[in-house]
């Protein structure tokens, strides 16, 4: 079956997309996976040991049980405290699918419509285009296609922590120019999502996190899942994210027993054990009777109908086979080698996660992993899938790996540009630009003389602070902490505006250094008396 998609318009590609996902064939006998775990430990095996990674929980599910589980590793390198499933990680976006069904159920109950107005259960709420303010609906924030840039506003997300709370975040959406009309495209969002939950809050009744666990986490019985304030001591069995220094993974301790209530949850802030999401899994793919009363089949048939075509990358059609890519309401939804799968990814500084199902074998597997670990992650989503989707092929870990290694190699020599001959700006080279410079949806950052360099700090975001540098004729931002680096773009006339660029323009979208568009409001000596 060959799908064209190239030339249809959006509402007669959605009806292929949907004709698609129903016509996709079975392809072959079930993996093995009950009687083969082997197989299973050597692929995770082979990518703890490739990619040297601290912790890892995994768990693989087939004809809608539970086969498999390997966790590797610990919670906090160099502790000696193991991970087991019930370890708490950060599941990241795969948190979108919970406040998708969050909302669902809230549909099902009568106190929301998925296509009510925003703006019936959050009157403030405003994009850039009054119109789209007026039109946007519960559904449109759930699906990529609001025309935001990619990743546009999640500076106010992260890096973590900062100062922006969900009020900022709804205020800041008017100062966002789109990237494109409104649900004419795909660029992935997640400021939206933080809107969705405070609108199932409004319709809820209590606030998101409290929501949460009334409607998700207790009646489905995903006991270790926490979102809000809660504190490790009495939790326990808590991963920590970690970074890598010279090749090493370094933990990221905590300073507090209290974990905050996290400004993103309703987009990527909750976090679970693999018991839980393995409980999350099968209430997908084999729900009982009284997982079918809590959610029906129409409501689980909306969250996976594919609303929002996602582009397909060469890489996937080579690998995978790809013909069908959407985003659903907290999904993806693809074929892979003919095989309908609906999945998500997780992806949070220092903890990667992944949950692959497919339902017509009842299948699937969740990831864990508590370090920066793209390529580990990537290289476990296609041998596990291919477990599945061709069992008569070896689980070629090398393969993936090289192939991925090869393909990041090329993106630095032809993308990355050499800023290794760096040298401190000095105040006298940038008196002109020296002031306080303010974003009406970031606020406020300084850019002033610290001694014998300029130093960049953002009031908001305290996280992204650091020293000038001078790369020739341009200038960058060296933070103080791993962050992908920016360009300064100084304005050509004294009242214009200070923009900001990713010096990799491969670096993570949720830098989004491009949307911001700085107005100079004082000196740095009204910013010296400012400080406390």
């Amino acid at each position: 079956m060959r799908v064209r998609i190239e030339w249809l318009s959006a509402s007669r590609l959605i009806a292929v997309a949907l004709a698609a996902v129903a016509g996709l064939a079975w392809a072959g006998p079930a993996a093995t996976a009950k009687d083969d775990a082997a197989a299973w430990d050597a692929i995770v095996d082979a990518v703890v040991e490739r990619y040297d990674l601290p912790g890892i929980a995994v768990g693989i599910i087939d004809h809608g049980e539970v086969v498999h589980v390997a966790v590797r590793g610990e919670r906090r390198v160099g502790s000696g405290q193991r991970i087991d499933r019930d370890t708490l990680f950060k599941i990241a976006s795969n948190s979108k699918a919970m406040t998708a069904t969050l909302l669902a159920r809230l549909v099902q109950q009568g106190r929301i419509r998925w296509d009510d107005p925003v703006r019936r259960h959050l009157p403030q709420f405003a994009m850039h285009d009054p119109w789209v303010s007026e039109h946007m609906q519960i559904g449109d924030l759930l699906v990529h296609r609001s025309g935001l840039p990619e990743g546009g506003g999640d500076l106010m997300l992260w890096p973590m922590p900062n100062h922006f709370n969900r009020a900022d975040i709804i205020n800041g959406l008017q100062y966002i120019k789109p990237a494109y009309d409104f649900r004419a495209g795909y660029a992935y969002d997640n400021l939206l999502y933080v809107v969705a939950g405070e609108a199932a809050a409004a319709a809820g009744g209590p606030p998101y996190a409290e929501l949460l666990r009334r409607e998700i986490f207790e009646p489905l019985g995903m006991r270790r899942c926490q979102a809000g304030e809660w504190h490790r001591a009495s939790v326990g069995n808590v991963a920590v994210p970690h970074y890598w220094r010279e090749g090493k993974a370094v933990a990221d301790v905590p300073v507090s027993d209290t974990v905050e209530p996290s400004t993103m949850e309703a987009a990527g802030g909750i976090r679970c054990s693999l018991g839980d999401m393995l409980i999350w899994a099968r209430n997908w793919l084999t729900p009982d009777t009284a997982q079918l009363r809590w959610l029906n089949a129409e409501q689980r048939r909306i969250e996976w109908t594919p609303y929002t075509p996602m582009p397909i990358s060469d890489r996937r059609r080579a690998w995978d086979g790809t013909r069908l890519y959407a985003y659903g309401y907290g999904w993806r939804i693809a074929d892979i080698d003919g095989e309908l799968t609906v999945s998500h990814t997780g992806t949070l500084s220092g903890m990667y996660s992944a949950m692959l199902l497919l339902p017509d074998r009842k299948a699937g597997f969740v990831v864990l992993i508590n370090a920066d670990a793209s390529a580990a992650r990537e290289v476990l989503i296609q041998t596990l899938t291919n477990r599945f989707t061709q069992p008569g092929q070896p689980a070629n870990v090398r393969f993936y790996a090289d192939e991925l290694e090869k393909a990041a190699e090329q993106h630095r020599e032809s993308r990355v540009p050499d800023t290794s001959d760096r040298q401190p700006a000095s105040a006298t080279e940038l008196s002109t630009w020296l002031g306080i410079w303010r974003s009406p949806w970031f606020g406020d950052v300084t850019l002033c003389a610290k001694q014998d360099a300029v130093w960049f700090a953002s009031q908001k975001s305290p996280m992204l602070e650091g020293s000038v540098m001078r790369v020739n004729n341009r200038y960058l931002v060296q933070w103080t902490r791993d962050h992908a680096e920016a360009w300064l773009q100084f304005p050509e006339t004294v009242d214009g505006s200070l923009r900001m660029a990713k010096v990799d323009p491969g670096a993570d979208f949720s830098y989004d250094f491009e949307d911001l568009a700085f107005s100079r409001i004082a000196d740095c000596a009204q910013a010296a008396a400012a400080s406390p």
